[in-house]
């Protein structure tokens, strides 16, 4: 019987790889759009903005909204408004309305309206929005690109080097996967091998590692394979320190070492060689506190490490704020880390 994968994300990974690659998204899915803005001024991102609208979908519906700001070659200022859509959903050409209007009202700006079709049905295209109240009728029409459009040649997009048709293909891969762990561990190795191939620069790998971990999380059994395989790559191709990059996933995912090391006994052996032994030799009566301290505490202790290699050593009030800070203040920082510039940006 196959192990059991788990599910998959898609919004934050999507998200993430957006912030890090706008230009390369719009290359890749709407190139002629691309082609019409002036890339020598970067985009501003306006997505904490586009989030006080409040028209997301349903939890389960899995989407991730972008809002960018850019310059046309013409001077002309616009608007574009992305989305994600990893499933089928018939409220999508409605909301992509509504936010159309709500954004238009806002800012005042001409809007471009494009949504990612990333389900796993060729079919399902929709059309638009159309709504008529006797002789009123206001009618809608959004770009729109699908994500199994673009697999005709999965050669070639091993070879890009743009890191959104890796996206894609790590997309793809997990919902062929079916939430069998042996298929999404084989798929996974292959697209990191892929990462070391492209030779991106460090930010850039780090970025993606990030996203292939929330979007193909391994069971414990075939993530232990899985480090152990990434530190061989990480020495064939001379490269450090960067599968501990990716331990976000563990701070997100309610911090898998901090809950193995359990009670105190267990907090003694440490994160490296803690784990199991720990919780075998607590008392039945402190496993539930042991947890929950060994969760806060391996939250602190791998975020307060993400922070110092992507921003250099933390400044005291820094440190204070991790330790005082409850688990779920530090899953929030967690998730800001990875669109954060600054220090700043992650404590805001």
């Amino acid at each position: 019987m196959h192990a059991t994968a788990l599910p998959a994300r898609y919004a934050l990974p999507w998200k993430a790889v957006l912030s890090h690659a706008f230009r390369p998204f719009m290359d890749f899915y709407f190139p002629d759009f691309s082609a019409n803005i002036d890339w020598r001024q970067r985009p501003r991102l306006r997505d904490k903005e586009l989030a006080s609208f409040g028209f997301g979908a349903k939890p389960n519906l899995m989407v991730a909204d972008k809002l960018a700001e850019a310059r046309l070659h013409n001077g002309q200022k616009v608007l574009m408004h992305i989305e994600i859509q990893a499933q089928r959903d018939a409220t999508l050409a409605r909301r992509m309305y509504d936010y159309h209007s709500r954004i238009n009202e806002a800012y005042g700006l001409p809007v471009a309206s494009l949504a990612l079709l990333a389900d796993q049905h060729p079919g399902w295209r929709p059309p638009g929005f159309r709504l008529q109240l006797g002789d009123t009728i206001a009618e809608f029409s959004f770009g729109s690109a699908k994500l199994l459009d673009h697999l005709t040649d999965m050669q070639a997009l091993e070879a890009s080097h743009n890191p959104v048709a890796w996206l894609t293909l790590a997309h793809f891969r997990s919902q062929q996967a079916h939430h069998d762990a042996d298929a999404l561990y084989a798929a996974k190795l292959h697209l990191t091998r892929l990462l070391f191939q492209h030779r991106w620069s460090q930010r850039r790998i780090i970025v993606l590692f990030n996203a292939i971990n929330w979007m193909m999380a391994l069971p414990e059994s075939h993530d232990r394979r899985y480090g152990l395989a990434i530190d061989r790559l990480e020495k064939e191709h001379g490269m450090k320190k960067l599968y501990n990059s990716f331990e976000q996933m563990f701070v997100n995912d309610g911090i898998k070492i901090g809950q193995k090391r359990g009670l105190q006994e267990g907090l003694e052996l440490g994160i490296e060689k803690g784990i199991e032994k720990g919780i075998k030799r607590g008392i039945e009566q402190g496993v539930e506190r042991g947890l929950e301290r060994g969760r806060k505490e391996g939250a602190a202790a791998l975020l307060e490490r993400l922070l110092v290699q992507r921003f250099g050593p933390l400044p005291p009030t820094a440190s204070r704020r991790l330790a005082k800070a409850s688990l779920q203040q530090l899953e929030a920082w967690s998730d800001a880390l990875a669109e954060a510039q600054s220090l700043k940006q992650v404590f805001r």
